[in-house]
């Protein structure tokens, strides 16, 4: 794989206050060029929720309202994650989940395309028992010793899919190619099906 032909990418991990829709607690954006994360233009934030964190979600992110009571809210940091996304290509693991709730706090947002892990690891080790992040980490056994925070916290979570990434990015010759495994039908960047030719 030529990772310089990649165009910009982002590799984006969520965490909610565990409502249904959520709000959001913490966004993480992860830039990756030339088969690497790049830490340092990274962008993480924190931010106050409309409605309470469920205790179920700060036992799995360890967001409690009282950690987050200080924050922003969503509307005095929504421009910057917006910039920073900008018409970037993003991933995560299980995308879909991803993109939708960024999407509903990002209205005006497009992506390029969304690389899901998820679908895309299905497609390079067929026959796993799981394809869980955490079954990925241990598949994978990605070096996460310069990984932020902890899992389930996001930019932990966004590090360990980037290198996930990069990692399942080697089974395949060209951008292209990788695309086609792991993008989900319906989500920004999937290809379009080749039409059967006519008579006509």
């Amino acid at each position: 794989m030529n990772f310089a032909s990649w165009p910009p990418l982002l590799v984006v991990d969520v965490e909610g206050n565990g409502a249904n829709p959520p709000d959001l607690v913490e966004v993480a954006a992860l830039p990756v060029g030339g088969g690497q994360p790049d830490t340092s233009t990274a962008g993480a934030w924190l931010t106050k929720p409309l409605h309470p964190v469920t205790p179920f979600a700060a036992r799995v992110h360890g967001l409690t309202n009282e950690r987050l009571a200080a924050e922003p809210s969503w509307e005095e940091i929504a421009d910057q994650v917006h910039t920073l996304l900008g018409a970037s290509w993003i991933c995560a693991h299980n995308a879909h989940v991803d993109y939708r709730v960024l999407k509903a706090h990002l209205p005006k947002w497009e992506p390029a395309g969304v690389l899901d892990t998820l679908r895309l690891a299905k497609a390079t080790y067929s026959g796993l028992a799981k394809y869980s992040l955490d079954a990925l980490i241990k598949h994978v056994q990605p070096d996460l010793s310069a990984a932020p925070a902890q899992r389930h916290r996001a930019t932990y979570d966004a590090y360990a899919t980037a290198q996930i990434l990069i990692a399942m990015a080697a089974h395949y010759d060209t951008w292209d190619q990788l695309v086609a495994a792991a993008v989900p039908p319906g989500l920004p960047g999937a290809p379009i099906p080749e039409e059967d030719p006519t008579l006509w």
